[in-house]
């Protein structure tokens, strides 16, 4: 972030030093205290702060540092250190980890940006502005979500940071950078819409949902489980059923879903917009590509593997062995990769309209019946319930009605929760959360040996940039995380 405040103070500079050799100041430069004027301002700034979630999710390397920290796949190439965990201090993955940095404090500092201006804006309606903050307030409490998991103590910028005085800022403890996550997710739940149609959008459900993995995620289980149940309760949102596993493609291959909380969409004509981690589980060939990248490999000694059911039809839904050739010939992929990821892609003829969901209503009775049951000390019938929806529609079973693959009652609390993780990691393989699930659980290392690796502490949080170390006065290399 301190690249682009020294870029704004040069500027300023420049400019001053211009005004003062010219007559006339050009008519058609828009100075920044003179741009906020009416709504279509304030919506064009909120358009910045929500760009930097861009196609990929806060962009490419936040998908790789989180999947590739997961304990069921293995990356290829410059990639390949990352899953290896203990040895993520190569150049270009302590470069990733400051690109993802740098990405989330443009998305703090547009977000400031709006909530720093927009309120005092005259020409515009109460209701536009209240919708307006509050959307800011939601991308601001999810860029220091993403933040605070990663990096631990953060600094805390409330701020836009438009010159080189406002750059020193020193890490705030956890709690503190948590309950400022829980105090904007708030403030946008209340000015949040009920209902959005802009793709992409925050609707007082997704600043719900953000509530409800915050506060699991610190552990205010009663707080996380009543979240959820709102969602829930709502009644806006449905599972998609499923008879065979190309049905989930309902999920993620439209934007109409009932399941779809909020997500970031794509179109087949919208070439420019193709995330780039489709290409990262599989070889098959994408509209601007001849084949994908499959940086991403399966470990199929992990609980993807075997002790995965052939019945669940998430499973060949997510993993493919075989792939049609030009002549229409389904042929096993090669021996060196006998199996990739395929929850992504397009179809052959590369058409396919998806979404890289951030939050979709499963998770919800996920949320609700993990918390639930940490509040409760043991799972309650409606927990019960709500995971069994989750299993249920993963073997093609009406999500609603008791099913053959149902757990049973009397499960302890542990074995639940475990039941729970076991789901979540089944369900939401290749969208960012597995590794965060094992992290907050405290369940990583355990994870990482049942593979065959093992985890040390340091890698549970990653370095701090070299660039805020240097440009931070706040912060000095005392303050880098411990093993960088």
């Amino acid at each position: 972030m301190k690249h682009i405040g020294i870029s704004i103070v040069a500027l300023t500079v420049l400019f001053t030093s211009c005004q003062n050799m010219l007559d006339e100041v050009p008519k058609d430069f828009v100075a920044r205290n003179n741009y906020y004027q009416n709504e279509a301002d304030a919506q064009g700034a909120l358009n910045g702060a929500y760009n930097t979630l861009g196609p990929d999710f806060f962009n490419i390397e936040d998908y790789i540092l989180s999947e590739l920290h997961g304990d069921y796949l293995v990356g290829r190439g410059s990639q390949a250190s990352i899953s290896i965990v203990n040895q993520l201090l190569d150049q270009q993955n302590i470069g990733r980890t400051a690109a993802l940095w740098s990405r989330l404090y443009i998305a703090i500092n547009r977000a400031n940006a709006v909530l720093n201006n927009v309120p005092e804006i005259a020409n515009i309606s109460d209701a536009a502005r209240s919708r307006i903050v509050a959307e800011a307030h939601f991308i601001r409490a999810l860029a220091y979500f993403e933040l605070v998991r990663g990096f631990g103590p953060v600094p805390i910028k409330i701020k836009e940071s438009t010159d080189l005085s406002e750059l020193e800022s020193p890490r705030r403890p956890e709690n503190e950078v948590y309950d400022l996550i829980i105090a904007d997710a708030l403030a946008a739940e209340q000015g949040l819409l009920e209902t959005v149609s802009g793709t992409g959008q925050a609707s007082k459900s997704a600043a719900k949902m953000l509530l409800a993995h915050v506060y699991l995620t610190i552990g205010d289980w009663d707080a996380a489980a009543a979240k959820a149940d709102e969602v829930i309760s709502s009644g806006k949102y449905q599972l998609v059923n499923v008879q065979q596993p190309d049905d989930f493609y309902k999920i993620f291959a439209t934007n109409t879903s009932s399941e779809d909380i909020m997500s970031v969409h794509h179109s087949e004509t919208r070439q420019s917009e193709i995330t780039n981690y489709l290409h990262m589980g599989n070889n098959l060939p994408y509209n601007y590509a001849s084949t994908g990248y499959f940086a991403w490999v399966p470990n199929m000694n992990s609980f993807i593997g075997e002790a995965w059911s052939e019945d669940d039809l998430r499973k060949p839904f997510n993993l493919y062995t075989h792939v049609q050739n030009a002549a229409g010939e389904w042929v096993p992929l090669p021996a060196t990769t006998p199996v990739l990821f395929k929850k992504f892609i397009t179809d052959n003829n590369g058409m396919r309209t998806y979404s890289v969901p951030i939050y979709r209503y499963a998770e919800a009775l996920l949320f609700y019946a993990e918390a639930a049951c940490r509040a409760a000390g043991g799972p309650s019938a409606l927990a019960l319930e709500r995971l069994n929806m989750i299993k249920r529609r993963a073997y093609g079973y009406d999500p609603e009605a008791p099913s053959p693959v149902d757990y049973s009652s009397g499960m302890s609390e542990e074995a639940f929760v475990e039941a729970v993780l076991q789901e979540r990691a089944y369900e939401f393989l290749i969208e960012r959360r597995r590794w965060w699930d094992l992290k907050r659980t405290g369940k990583a290392k355990d994870a990482f040996a049942a593979i065959g690796k093992t985890l040390i502490d340091e890698r549970l949080l990653w370095p701090i940039p070299e660039n805020e170390i240097n440009n931070n006065p706040a912060i000095g290399q005392e303050d880098q995380n411990p093993g960088y």
